[in-house]
């Protein structure tokens, strides 16, 4: 079903969209073609070239546009997307339950400790060692 504007379109095609003569947005599923806007956009037109080639919706919403931004929304509106070509937000990456990096830095941490006290003790031992080295030589 088609919004105002009464195409579909695919995310694909909404993604070939986007420079400065030709930006088309998505933003709560509907297309908007902000192409006329871009001069004007309060943000700069870099704002709406970093929102193409994906939903902008997120974007939209974060920024806090006022109503009278809201209200200007349904003039650039020239259809909706094809929700099934949208791709899938990309998903987070288990870790396995055999690493626990809280684990790992804390080892990490005390071996560090470790060879902090272990380098000043050996090097003060071998000044040691010479110095006994060099005092019986010269007897």
């Amino acid at each position: 079903m088609a919004g105002a504007g009464g195409k579909v379109y695919s995310f694909q095609e909404v993604s070939e969209h986007k420079d400065r003569n030709d930006c088309w947005l998505i933003i709560a599923g509907k297309v908007y073609d902000v192409s006329p806007f871009m001069e004007d956009h309060p943000g700069g037109d870099e704002v709406l070239l970093a929102c193409t080639g994906k939903d902008a919706t997120a974007d939209f919403e974060d920024i806090g546009h006022t109503e009278t931004a809201k209200e200007l929304m349904p003039k650039y509106c020239i259809g909706e997307v094809d929700a099934s070509t949208v791709p899938a937000k990309p998903a987070y990456r288990v870790v396995s339950e055999d690493v626990n990096p809280k684990q790992e830095a804390a080892s990490q941490g005390a071996w560090l400790t470790a060879m902090q006290l272990v380098v000043p003790v050996v090097l003060l031992g071998m000044a040691f060692a010479l110095q006994n080295f060099a005092k019986a030589r010269t007897e």
